[in-house]
């Protein structure tokens, strides 16, 4: 499928612009829309590659800027998480909600009407993931690694908010990573239990934290192959994408 790719520039509610980075197909026509989540590492070269084989696999993609605030245009190194976490901890909720809505408007006027939207993230993106579940009408959502979903040190987690769930959602985890520990997991799973939210949890023994980014060293390519193929039938299975 041929594809085209631009980034489009987005008003936030808080008065702030966003950039946006977008990717479809070159055909045109309706198709299900997807918000792709970034990284702490910003709207890199990666998440723009990602976010153009969700466009091949029939998506109207959008990976929004969310450090757009701060560090407008910001790709940090995978070595260098230092000069991420700032940004990081400067993001709060309320505006991530805001900037998730502008990237959801901007799709609800370039997919079908009757189109649904779905949302994946990876690793902090992960958890925005989980978040846009909680706010947004979603035909379902995908959580890779998303840290600070159970509460942490530096995180009080969504988890309190899970019975606002809105969607289906899928979350993956890797059984290696010791960022994102199993008391986490099992709190995540636990709460989604209890609240009786429709929910996929998946567990790769082998994977690290961050298995799915085929620049970082945790790669790990049968996992990240295996999340994708799962990725594409649940999104499938509730919002629906044919390729040409």
């Amino acid at each position: 499928m041929d594809i085209r790719t631009e980034y489009v520039t987005l008003k936030v509610s808080d008065g702030t612009e966003m950039q946006g980075w977008t990717a479809r197909s070159a055909a045109g026509g309706a198709r299900p829309g997807l918000i792709v989540f970034q990284e702490a590492f910003g709207v890199n070269a990666h998440i723009r590659d990602v976010t153009e084989r969700f466009a091949r696999e029939g998506y109207v993609a959008i990976a929004p800027e969310l450090f757009h605030r701060t560090a407008a245009g910001f790709e940090g190194r995978y070595d260098d998480f230092a000069s991420a976490a700032p940004h990081m901890r400067a993001l709060k909720d309320g505006e991530m909600e805001a900037d998730q809505r502008a990237a959801y408007e901007w799709l609800r006027k370039h997919v079908g009407k009757q189109a649904l939207i779905a949302a994946v993230g990876y690793c902090m993106g992960g958890r925005a993931a989980f978040l846009a579940g909680l706010t947004l009408p979603l035909g379902c959502a995908v959580s890779y690694y998303g840290g600070g979903i159970a509460p942490n040190p530096g995180n009080s987690g969504l988890l309190g908010r899970a019975a606002e769930l809105r969607c289906p959602i899928l979350l993956f985890w890797g059984g290696k990573d010791k960022h994102i520990l199993p008391e986490h997991r099992r709190a995540v799973n636990d709460t989604l239990t209890a609240e009786r939210k429709n929910f996929v949890d998946v567990e790769i023994s082998d994977g690290d934290h961050g298995f799915f980014c085929d620049v970082r060293p945790s790669y790990n390519p049968t996992a990240a192959a295996l999340a994708w193929s799962l990725t594409l039938e649940f999104l499938k299975t509730y919002s629906g994408a044919d390729k040409d």
